[in-house]
């Protein structure tokens, strides 16, 4: 049985669902999913759960995301990406010190509207698709959380390029949040490039490319390496057994698991078998994979 999940390094100019297609061509292997799309024009880390492991996706969403990020500021496009067509120029007479005055207030839990051409639906229509059609709807704005944010370089006005790197949490756009540091600023922005780095440990770095994806074999990850960045828990053949059974614990090895997050649970093999989580005084399954 072939499960597990490539980090695949995209390239410029492509959708995830066409990483998902490539990789399904390469693998031979019909359920495949990623775990968070990728803008066409940004590049790096997609994750590519292959197999029936397909169901741990939600655990790998659920990590931080490290962006490495590039926007103009002064600049708006309809998109708020260099995909878009240019909407207003209106030159920022910015400094360094003005732009990493803003890193206290867009760090933390943040408010936050998103963008028009995003996945996200309205009265059961993807935004994009009513974006695509010139149509401008209002939306909620949303909490998202930024872990970290950087300021790497700040360039010359009247249009200065602004380079930071991120790390934020599950549904941050990193385009709305240029564009949010350009408004505080008087002005506006849009990303002229966009890398993901990594998605929790999972770097782009260490990922395929496309064009050596027919070696796909060399970079695949088992469930467990996929799964590093939780919490695993090994257990004896017999509590296995239970565990693939879907059994709630009231004792024994799991419920030394973490109160705040699930974990991993192995068979004597190492094996990744199940995921759980604490509940009370009991250890519940939240995912348990085929035997």
């Amino acid at each position: 049985m072939t499960r597990g999940f490539l980090v695949v390094d995209k390239p410029r100019g492509i959708t995830s669902n066409q990483v998902v297609g490539e990789v399904k061509m390469a693998t031979g292997i019909k359920k495949v999913g990623h775990a968070g799309t990728l803008d066409p024009m940004a590049t790096g880390a997609v994750v590519v759960a292959v197999g029936d492991v397909t169901r741990l996706i939600k655990f790998i969403q659920d990590q931080p995301k490290e962006y490495l990020a590039t926007a103009e500021f002064g600049v708006a496009t309809d998109t708020l990406d260099a995909d878009g067509a240019v909407l207003t120029r209106e030159p920022m007479d910015i400094t360094t010190e003005d732009v990493e005055g803003l890193v206290p207030r867009f760090t933390g839990t943040i408010s936050q509207i998103p963008p028009m051409v995003s996945a996200l639906k309205k009265d059961g229509r993807r935004l994009y698709e009513l974006a695509r059609e010139g149509e401008v709807v209002e939306r909620d704005a949303r909490s998202v959380v930024v872990h970290e944010l950087e300021i790497i370089s700040v360039g010359v006005p009247p249009y200065p390029d602004v380079e930071f790197r991120v790390v934020c949490g599950k549904g941050t756009y990193v385009r709305s949040l240029a564009d949010d540091m350009a408004a505080a600023l008087g002005g506006s922005a849009h990303l002229t490039s966009l890398r993901r780095t990594r998605i929790g440990s999972l770097r782009a770095s260490r990922g395929v490319t496309i064009d050596d994806m027919r070696n796909w074999e060399s970079y695949f990850l088992s469930p467990e390496e996929a799964m590093g960045d939780y919490a695993m828990i090994g257990v004896d053949a017999e509590t296995a057994r239970g565990v693939r059974n879907g059994v709630r614990f009231v004792g024994g090895p799991l419920l030394s698991g973490p109160a705040d997050q699930p974990f991993g649970v192995l068979d004597p093999g190492g094996e990744l078998i199940a995921v759980y989580r604490l509940v009370g005084e009991r250890a519940e399954p939240d995912v348990v994979l085929p035997s």
